[in-house]
């Protein structure tokens, strides 16, 4: 058993769904809840998703081996500086959030002496967020991404290695900042795309959404994930989002020029390439319960 006491900063969907599995495997003692919101706190624990809740941020962490950072990326370095006073030394704190890069070493400089901070990304989760939807198995032949650095400690990151490994996931170790020009371009940019989508659609007439068929549900269902948790992850890797939407705005324009041209043959060039692009992750095990990259996983726990 690498952590005895678990604490966890965000009881939402990842956060409740990542102490079913330790409670699962039995990979920990206790779990401690933190958060905002104090009924989502009881149900959390009349479900036995945790054992205990503390509202105050740094009583929350005192007894804590492992402290799980899933809250909304936009929240880590308040909560980090709320919970500072508390962390023990010996400890370590992971988070799950969709951004990496300068984050994590940011992050990194705002531990105490003692303390280790490791980045992981889970690959898993949906369009829903709350401890409702939370499940032991949801980690299960999922990916989960974990970006050390030439900072972090080793004995931690083994430690949280093997958590993830033991709950399921295929841990696969990456740099940071690969992370985050990987995710804008299959995670991030197509969040956006789907709220343009919606809002295209209700701009072209408002009255279209009604007659919308599965085909147009499926593209924009991660439009229902949460505009705040997208607005931080958006604003955070802004950098390179903009790069592939650069790219996009390229394709589009192409296709634009083919439509207007009625171009048959070179339509048909681009949407069979997209098509065998797309058939490269068929057969391929599905990353937790969605698309990879639509992470709830720094989810609205708070």
């Amino acid at each position: 058993m690498a952590f005895n006491n678990v604490t966890i900063l965000g009881v939402g969907l990842i956060g409740a769904s990542l102490a079913l599995a330790l409670k699962e495997g039995k990979l920990c003692n206790s779990i401690l809840g933190f958060g905002r919101n104090e009924d989502n706190l009881r149900r959390a624990q009349s479900r036995g998703i945790i054992d205990e809740y503390r509202m105050d941020a740094a009583s929350a962490v005192e007894l804590a081996d492992l402290v799980v950072l899933a809250t909304p990326v936009g929240t880590f370095r308040e909560l980090i500086e709320a919970v500072r006073p508390g962390l023990r030394t010996g400890a370590a704190m992971l988070d799950v959030g969709s951004v990496k890069g300068t984050l994590v070493y940011d992050l990194e400089t705002l531990m105490p002496e003692g303390v280790a901070y490791i980045g992981t990304h889970p690959i898993a989760g949906g369009d829903r967020s709350g401890i409702e939807d939370a499940r032991a198995d949801l980690f299960r032949y999922a990916r989960c991404i974990v970006t050390p650095t030439e900072n972090s400690d080793t004995d931690a990151l083994r430690k949280v290695a093997m958590l993830w490994e033991a709950v399921g996931s295929r841990v696969e170790f990456m740099d940071p900042f690969k992370h985050d020009e990987l995710y804008a371009a299959v995670s991030h940019l197509p969040h956006l795309l789907a709220y343009a989508l919606v809002n295209t659609v209700g701009d072209f007439d408002d009255g279209a959404m009604q007659y919308a068929g599965q085909g147009f549900r499926d593209t924009t269902r991660i439009a229902l994930s949460s505009p705040e948790l997208w607005r931080d992850i958006s604003i955070l890797n802004r950098e390179n989002i903009l790069r592939v939407l650069g790219i996009l705005r390229i394709n589009l324009d192409r296709i634009e020029v083919l439509l207007k041209a009625g171009d048959q043959a070179g339509l048909d060039r681009e949407l069979g390439k997209a098509q065998q692009l797309r058939m490269q992750l068929l057969g391929k095990p599905r990353q937790g319960s969605q698309e990879p990259g639509n992470s709830m996983s720094a989810d609205q726990g708070l």
